[in-house]
């Protein structure tokens, strides 16, 4: 079977459209797993806020 010009130029968009769908996607999730061993990094305490006094300690 013989593709006519037409559509293998069709079937070559379709190829780049999907490889650039994959490409975005592998960057996507190199970016998320860079921030969260960034913020891993920082220590585990780095993302938990400072707890609050008790009521009626005075310090």
């Amino acid at each position: 079977m013989r593709l006519t010009p037409e559509e293998l130029a069709a079937r070559n968009r379709r190829n780049r459209a999907i490889a650039a769908g994959l490409v975005v996607f592998i960057l996507l999730v190199f970016g998320v797993t860079i921030l969260k061993l960034a913020n891993n990094a920082a220590g585990p305490d780095a993302a938990a806020p400072a707890p609050a006094p008790a009521s009626g300690q005075v310090r």
